[in-house]
């Protein structure tokens, strides 16, 4: 077996791996390579057009058959195609639905179709559970006599260098299959109150396991097994939440292009666009929009490539509702700022947030962000990420005086100025 990873950045497009997917992928690659060293094999790196170098490879191998997980982006469904045209006579392309309870296509309506809502789908996916049974690791892997040639994986240069602003990533996460498996027994004592720890930021009461679970280091079908043996509401929340990835690849089978296409027509109309607008994304993007919650969250994200679950809704809601600022523009700001960053969730939960999903929350649900962050209790939270807001009380510091702000900056819009405009913006849009 010759383990190959392809860095192929011009397939994706806009959609190529953001900067934080990069030191994320760099870690995850030296901890496959550690973990192949230890059955005497190594993993060979290339970089460029993926079917082009693995057919040259199997050429060169004399290979009877490519392994591969499939993927169901856009562009490596191209790639898939492709690869199986450009391999040698004689040797064949097998694609595993590996990442997933159950892949897409295979969970249909009584009629044969495709869910396109989530709660029918969640449904269907659990009567089929459990999943597969789980693979153990081989014991032995056969190696060739002579290598391919590799690419360095420092000549990749994934990692950032000047400046180096991955200092709270390196804190806050490890990478690989072994801290992946850590992580899942570390949860497994926690999973129980998931339920109600999941939406308080200060608790830190997520799994924390997307990443691993995006970068294949931990398989779904694993974390399945290990997990469906608990009782209570907290399981089965979380189980759901597993179902919810199953959906968003769902989405993108039948919408390759829903991260970047509304799925409802009439919105274009809605997006603010100027200088105004530009200046209140960047406020936004900085954790400088003078709401607490909205404001820790997007540090959060800048400087762990992550944010907890309840406070990335509420800091998508406020750039697109209160705002007016198209949820692409978000899109792909999350898309280079997280380490779990995939295409079909991030595309999904943004639609959802926005109202133009197939699957969405109402425009005119407006989550309000400073009830959110008393109801939630994230008075922690906020001083953990907001470091100048520290010395406000619980009661206080989810919206302080403006006498009282100091160096923190006043709202960027009002609460109820943001709502009132954002309804009477989607009037308009209907007539």
């Amino acid at each position: 077996m010759v383990p190959v990873f392809v860095l192929d950045d011009a397939a994706a497009g806009d959609h190529a791996y953001g900067g934080a997917s990069r030191w994320w992928l760099h870690h995850s690659l030296e901890s496959l390579g550690r973990s192949l060293g230890k059955h005497r094999s190594r993993i060979v790196l290339r970089r460029g057009d993926a079917a082009a170098e693995l057919a040259a490879i199997a050429r060169e191998t004399g290979a009877a058959a490519v392994h591969a997980i499939r993927h169901y982006e856009p562009w490596w469904r191209k790639a898939q195609t492709a690869l199986k045209a450009a391999l040698p006579e004689g040797c064949e392309l097998v694609l595993h639905d590996g990442n997933y309870l159950a892949e897409p296509g295979s969970v249909t309506t009584g009629s044969g179709g495709h869910y396109k809502i989530y709660t029918p789908f969640s449904k269907a996916v659990l009567e089929r559970m459990p999943p597969r049974d789980d693979l153990p690791a081989p014991a032995h892997i056969a190696s060739p006599d002579m290598w391919p040639k590799s690419d360095g994986l420092a000549d990749w240069k994934l990692l950032p260098a000047t400046p180096d602003w991955a200092g709270g990533m390196r804190d806050f996460w490890e990478g690989g299959e072994a801290a992946a498996h850590e992580r899942l027994e570390e949860w497994a004592e926690d999973v129980a109150g998931y339920e109600t720890t999941r939406n308080l930021p200060s608790q830190g009461g997520s799994s924390r396991l997307s990443p691993h679970l995006h970068w294949g280091e931990i398989s779904p079908v694993r974390v399945w097994h290990r997990l469906a043996g608990n009782r209570g509401r907290g399981w089965q929340t979380f189980a759901k939440e597993l179902i919810w990835r199953d959906y968003a690849q769902q989405t993108i089978a039948q919408f390759p292009d829903y991260p970047s296409k509304s799925y409802r027509d009439g919105y274009s109309a809605l997006w603010r666009t100027g200088k105004a607008a530009d200046g209140d994304f960047a406020a936004w993007t900085r954790g400088q929009t003078g709401y607490p919650i909205v404001d820790a969250g997007m540090r959060q994200l800048w400087q762990t490539g992550w944010m907890h679950n309840r406070v990335r809704m509420i800091a998508a809601s406020f750039l697109v509702k209160h705002l007016l600022i198209d949820w692409r523009r978000g899109e792909k700001w999350f898309w280079d700022c997280l380490i779990d960053a995939d295409y079909g969730n991030n595309g999904v939960n943004w639609q959802w947030i926005s109202g133009t999903g197939v699957d969405s929350n109402m425009f005119v649900r407006i989550m309000a962000p400073l009830v959110q962050s008393e109801k939630f209790d994230a008075a922690g939270y906020i001083r953990e990420y907001v470091p100048e807001l520290a010395e406000f009380s619980d009661k206080d510091i989810h919206d302080p005086t403006e006498e009282a702000r100091g160096a923190y900056p006043a709202q960027i819009v009002g609460h109820r100025e943001g709502r009132e405009r954002a309804l009477a913006a989607y009037r308009k849009i209907r007539g």
